[in-house]
């Protein structure tokens, strides 16, 4: 009966290092925006504003109750909006490198560094001239941003609207990996030809209040490998090889156990 509660013993000591020598993994380097507390309430002092830039694909469209009126503000591959049964292809405006763009009727006009409303508003005051009371759309058509590195799908995605969080942008990109170092995650972002660079905590709730929290059109976000990817070693393959050490370390008890 002795010997019996030893052989026990053991065993449950064994099987509490493999869980212990498993689980030994630190939260802090996985763990996203771990000093938020609970229901806690953190406002947006910043709101984001896109704004427009060099190179930028924009739909605009101008609409009035006259649509004869509009008609010459508006651009359409093969000639101007027609009556006739074929559908045309509205022309979209890509912004200069001096930061404008070529509208029917008034010519250049520069946007690049303004938002949506931005624009909106100047169009309504130059189109004054020719229209009454214009409804203005404009779309920015190619918002992509990169997501590089340690995450499980690296790639370039569309976004639709004109606003992304690197949250958002790393979801796209099916989440960091366990290689992924979670609190320096560069941006790069391109200011017309400038390069700005960034970095970023997710795993401080101070990240809410980065510059670049908010992604920009073709802004880069590249997740940097840790060291143990680094070094061919992963924390899955720790981990593994863990498990691997206690359950031959178990395995080899047990028989000697059995054996005496």
């Amino acid at each position: 009966m002795f010997n019996t509660n030893r052989k026990l013993n053991l065993i449950l000591l064994l099987l509490s290092a493999t869980i212990f020598l498993t689980s030994c993994g630190s939260k802090k380097k996985v763990v996203y925006f771990q000093d938020v507390g609970a229901y806690e309430t953190i406002v947006d002092q910043t709101p984001f504003i896109s704004k427009f830039k060099v190179d930028d694909v924009v739909s605009i469209f101008v609409s009035t109750l006259n649509p004869e009126a509009s008609a010459p503000f508006n651009l359409f591959r093969g000639g101007r909006e027609s009556g006739g049964g074929g559908m045309q292809e509205q022309v979209d405006y890509i912004i200069d490198e001096s930061g404008s763009i070529d509208f029917p009727v008034i010519g250049k006009i520069k946007i690049a560094g303004l938002s949506s409303e931005e624009v909106r508003e100047l169009l309504t005051q130059k189109l004054s001239d020719y229209l009454k009371d214009p409804i203005i759309n404009i779309r920015l058509k190619n918002f992509t941003i990169s997501v590089l590195g340690e995450v499980n799908r690296p790639g370039t995605y569309p976004v639709n609207g004109e606003q992304i969080t690197i949250l958002e942008a790393i979801g796209l990109a099916g989440d960091l990996n366990i290689k992924g170092i979670r609190n320096n995650i560069l941006v790069i972002r391109d200011f017309n030809g400038t390069f700005v660079h960034h970095r970023i905590d997710l795993t401080s709730k101070e990240a809410m209040k980065s510059p670049v929290y908010y992604l920009t059109q073709n802004d880069v976000v590249y997740v940097e490998p840790n060291k143990s990817a680094i070094t061919n070693s992963s924390l899955d393959n720790r981990a593994t090889l863990m498990v691997s050490i206690a359950s031959i370390l178990i395995s080899s008890t047990i028989l000697i156990l059995t054996r005496n």
